[in-house]
């Protein structure tokens, strides 16, 4: 069976679609209603920088890879196909002692501009492992931009969820805003949270957490329902259709399906649980918190269960139709 599920309405290809049915009053998700009318820009600016102070201690834990550790999946004289670890940054990010991919990778290539950063065309999560693509030539750093802004790279991820998915695919259209409540982490959008961010100045804020909701829409395959350590989880195909910031965690959270080993969107997490819904908006066979947790025990330590697991496109400069493939750890 395949399933659409919006936040404004639900349409199936079937009569039977209580699994994923979010609760709802005149077609609207039911939301949190711990929310106040106007939020105190002190108190954002506060959770803002002590949680940019624990990512950036995070991402001084990034891994070393040197350039001779780089597993290449393909390489031409305009971009370079790496296959990324888990546990290593694609890019330094503002302290660019930070090891990173982009690192060893301009180390064992260099690029016509003579600068890693001109070299980036997309980026995984420091916690996702799998596919990256990286431009060696300015021509190939404009196409592949143009690539990735008209959407003609198909990206599709394998990862492991918690719980067990009765639907066999479907897709998640649900919009994403940054989260006030616990900045700078991503959340599902509804206009109740919207309007509590008006009267913020940006100056104070910051403007990414006032852009306007972002249209995000994931599109799943199950592959099979497998057990962990006693416990149901489900892998799964995903594939970002419109690839916003935490777009995949947010979307399994939010359908009650949460990363395996997801620190920050699953349970007890450092954003907000099920992607900012309220537990009565999920689908009736959402995990439960008592199974989340008993994942969590068994997967302690380990990488968080999401690889970047084939990636498609046109090349930009030759206009060869490539696709690559990588397998996942787990």
């Amino acid at each position: 069976m395949r399933l659409f599920w919006s936040l404004s309405a639900l349409v199936v290809a079937s009569s039977s679609v209580a699994a994923f049915a979010p609760a709802s009053t005149n077609g609207v998700v039911a939301r949190s209603s711990a929310l106040h009318s106007t939020v105190a820009a002190a108190d954002v600016k506060a959770k803002q920088d002590a949680s940019f102070e624990k990512l950036r201690a995070k991402d001084q834990s990034s891994g070393a890879i040197s350039k001779d550790d780089l597993n290449v999946v393909f390489e031409d004289e305009h971009i370079v196909v790496v296959n990324k670890p888990s546990g290593v940054l694609t890019i330094p990010g503002k302290d660019s002692s930070n090891p990173s991919l982009n690192q060893a990778v301009f180390e064992r290539y260099g690029s016509e501009s003579n600068r890693m950063d001109k070299m980036v065309v997309h980026r995984l999560g420091m916690d996702t492992s799998g596919l990256v693509v990286f431009a060696r030539t300015n021509a190939a750093l404009r196409g592949m931009n143009a690539l990735f802004r008209t959407r003609k790279v198909t990206r599709k991820y394998e990862a492991l969820v918690c719980g067990r998915i009765e639907q066999d695919a479907g897709s998640i259209d649900l919009p994403l805003m940054r989260d006030y409540e616990n900045p700078p982490f991503m959340r599902v959008s509804t206009d109740e949270h919207q309007r509590a961010l008006m009267g913020l100045d940006v100056d104070e804020v910051g403007k990414k957490l006032l852009e306007s909701p972002k249209d995000s829409l994931t599109k799943f395959e199950v592959v099979s329902r497998e057990d962990l350590g006693g416990n149901d989880v489900t892998r799964l195909i995903l594939t970002s259709i419109t690839g916003r910031t935490h777009q995949l965690n947010v979307h399994c959270a939010a359908i009650g399906h949460p990363i395996v080993g997801d620190s920050v969107y699953g349970c007890n997490g450092e954003a907000a649980a099920n992607g900012g819904l309220d537990e009565a908006a999920l689908p009736a066979d959402k995990a439960s918190v008592e199974l989340q947790q008993a994942i969590a025990g068994v997967v302690d330590g380990k990488p968080m269960c999401v690889h970047a697991k084939s990636i498609s496109f046109r090349h930009p400069v030759t206009k060869e139709d490539l696709s690559f493939e990588s397998d996942a750890s787990f």
